[in-house]
Formats: C-alpha cells, structure tokens, sequence
C-alpha cells in the first residue's frame, strides 16, 4: 500500500506503475474518492462540533433562544444521520480502491508484458550433453517408484500426486538441506500456522486481487496460505518494531496450497504445477532504506543459488520485467533452474523487495532513531519448492541405465545412498 500523500503528490508516476505492472486500476477514481472522503470528514467533524456547540448552549440560552436552538440541534442531528453512513460507504470504496494501488517499480525493472521481458542477468553452470536420450521427471519418477501418480488422483483430483518411499525421502533431504544452509547464515527457523484470516493475507498483499487462487476454508472463515511469507509477515502485525531489532530474518517450512486457477489446462503433466506442496521460504524485515534492501535482497539471492550449488543444478539468474512482477513489488529477480525435459530454463525461485508495502497494510510500525514511527521494508525468496525442485534434481543427474546419482552435499541426508536405482 502507497501513501496517499505520495498519491496525491506523484499521480503520474502512479498511473506509470498501474500501466506497467498491467493493473486494471483508475487512479482518478481512487484521487474523487480521497476527495469525497476528505471533504466528507470536514464537514462531518464541522457537524459534530456544532451539536456538541448546541448541546453545551441549550442550558443557557434564554426561554426565547433555546427552542430556535433545539430545532438546530435536532436538524444537526438529521444531517450526521445522513452523513456517518455516507463516510462509511465512501471510506470502504477508498480502502478498496487503495490496497489496488501498486508499489512503483524500482529503476532498474524493466518495462514488459511478459517472461519473455525478463532480462538475463546470469548463467551458472553448463546444461548436460546427454550420450543417451534422457527422461522426463515423469518417467523417472514412475520407473524409480518414487511417485503414485493414480491413487491421488482419483481420491484428490487432478494435479493431485504421492511421493512415496525414496520420494518421500528426497523431498524432506532437500527440504532440510535448504533448512540447514539458512540456518548456518544466520536465518532464524520458523514452522508457521498455515491457515490464517483474510486480514493476512490482505495484509501482504494477496489479497485481493490474488483471492482467487486461495482454498478458502468457509465455515471457519480461514484460509490455506500459498506461502509462509503470510504468516512470517503477519506475525508481527500490528506491533511497533524497534531499529535496533532489525534486520529480522526469518526461514519458514511449511505446506502450501494453490488452487492454480489461472493455469487452467497449464502445466497439467507431472509435478512442476501442484495444488500442495511444501516450500522453504525466506522473509526479512529491515530498515526502511533503498540500500539496506538491496543488500538483504542480493543476500536472499545468494542463499538460494548456494542451495542450488549444492545440488548442482544448472540455473539462470533474470530480472523481472513490470509485467511479472506483482502488485507489492518494487524488484524481483526470478530463479530459473535447468530442466531437460522441458528443453527449458524454468522458475524455481523468485527473490522480491516490497519496500513498506506489507507494513503499511499489516500496520508494523517501526520506530526510527529520531524516536518518529515509520514503516520497515520486507523482502522475501524462495530457499526451495518441492516437488518442483525434483524436476531439475532427478532429470539432471539421470544415467543411461535409469539410475540418478544423488549430489554429494546430499548424500548425508539420505543415510549416505548415492545412487536411485529403477525398482526390478
């Protein structure tokens, strides 16, 4: 969420962003709404003074003034019935039209519509030549028995799977992989609620524009968090954080659950878009300053591409373009890691700067140094996604004979196995 201040004061640069994340937003509504709002308050604390006025007159006045002075009083008292419901319709327009307004863009974005904007920043390691034709995940994943494809699909529906066995294992071995590298850089762990109110993830800015892609539990008015950025974030709503407590640097497991509603018929081949997964997530909060951000943003990235090293997977580094980037970001830098059955780099991991745009709606003060209340930054990325990341994982370290050779800085979390054998 923007300042309204800033709004009203920078329309242009606004109406910019609106243009260039591709929003559909009419900011001169959202400016006649502020302007109602603003002259409706006025008049309204000008009535209620006026009554109070009355009221404190009447026991004074002469037989002659108070009638004159009653029948003001009562008409005073008509006009705030009419006025109070009018500022509550206008204020819940202006609160809607404002958690729409996005955060401008950082200079360095690019101007784009698509992923096909998003500017390469780097290549780390070499894409394998294969001496053999090479596997999809899919075929790895049946031929080694690390997946029950059908099973979970017909009790759960489609993009519904089970890793099973070695499966089963692999995920939780890069899960805490990526757990153990944050930790030793001085990440604090945290295993969050993954049901949370609306109010979260309106709060870092999920809502509303992405409420569609949430499982929303109706009866208990909850919902099923599509990150741990919610509630990491959300922890500290409503509380004045002090400077000298930041930066806060949080890693947070958990499940996550999307109901992909804007992929419909996308994707719908094995495991790179799932309604459940379980993701490592990082959420920092720091001091509301561009150049401290920077740093903790490409400190997030190198968490990830560490994690990434070790699990020697090929992958490329892209800033996203206006286009790609959501409605709180003001940076984001995209992951892409290597996958050969594809023939494609594809995003496992996205790094983001949102600069006080969760705080401003989640209501985190901070107190500077000069003892004023500001807002701090936050910025998030993605340790590691699974099953996704087992994409790249098995179908890069396959064999000829069907077999996956397990990274070594891998090996430890698997009882030492170095190798995946197809079941006989």
């Amino acid at each position: 969420m923007l300042d309204i201040a800033f709004i009203r004061q920078n329309p242009d640069v606004v109406r910019a962003a609106i243009t260039n994340k591709r929003l559909a937003l009419d900011l001169d509504e959202l400016l006649a709404a502020d302007k109602e709002r603003r002259e409706t308050i006025a008049k309204l604390e000008q009535r209620r003074a006026r009554k109070n006025e009355i009221a404190a007159a009447i026991p004074k006045a002469s037989k002659e003034e108070r009638p004159k002075l009653i029948e003001e009083g009562k008409a005073v008292k008509t006009e705030l019935e009419t006025l109070e419901p009018a500022l509550t319709a206008i204020q819940r327009r202006y609160d809607d039209l404002m958690l729409r307004v996005p955060s401008v863009p950082r200079p360095e974005v690019p101007v784009g519509k698509g992923e096909e904007d998003n500017v390469e920043i780097r290549k780390v390691g070499t894409p394998r030549v294969f001496e053999f034709e090479p596997k999809d995940h899919v075929a790895l994943m049946t031929d080694l028995g690390l997946v029950n494809w059908d099973g979970p699909r017909r009790y759960a529906g489609g993009r519904s799977y089970a890793l099973v066995g070695m499966g089963a294992l692999l995920e939780l071995a890069v899960t805490r992989l990526a757990v153990d590298t944050l930790v030793e850089r001085g990440l604090t762990m945290v295993i969050p609620q993954v049901m949370v109110k609306e109010r979260a993830l309106t709060g870092t800015g999920f809502f509303p524009l992405g409420r569609e892609e949430a499982y929303e539990i109706g009866a208990d008015e909850m919902f099923l968090v599509g990150t741990s950025e919610v509630p990491l974030v959300s922890m500290h709503c409503d509380e004045t954080l002090e400077l000298a407590q930041l930066p806060i640097r949080y890693a947070g497991i958990s499940p996550c659950f999307r109901r992909e509603a804007g992929a419909y018929g996308k994707d719908t081949r094995g495991l790179y878009r799932v309604h459940q997964f379980t993701k490592v997530e990082q959420v920092i909060f720091c001091a509301p300053d561009e150049e401290v951000a920077e740093k903790e943003h490409y400190q997030l990235l190198a968490n990830a591409e560490a994690i990434l090293a070790k699990l020697e997977i090929p992958y490329r580094v892209a800033i996203a373009c206006t286009g790609e980037i959501g409605l709180g970001q003001t940076r984001k830098h995209e992951v892409e890691s290597w996958m050969p059955g594809r023939k494609a780099y594809s995003e496992t991991h996205s790094c983001s700067t949102l600069g006080d745009f969760q705080a401003r709606r989640s209501n985190i003060r901070l107190r500077l140094a000069d003892g004023s209340l500001g807002y701090p930054y936050t910025l998030n990325n993605t340790a590691i996604a699974s099953p996704r990341i087992l994409i790249p994982l098995l179908e890069n370290h396959q064999n000829d004979d069907g077999s996956v050779t397990i990274p070594k800085a891998l090996r430890p979390y698997l009882g030492g196995v170095d190798v995946i054998r197809p079941k006989r």
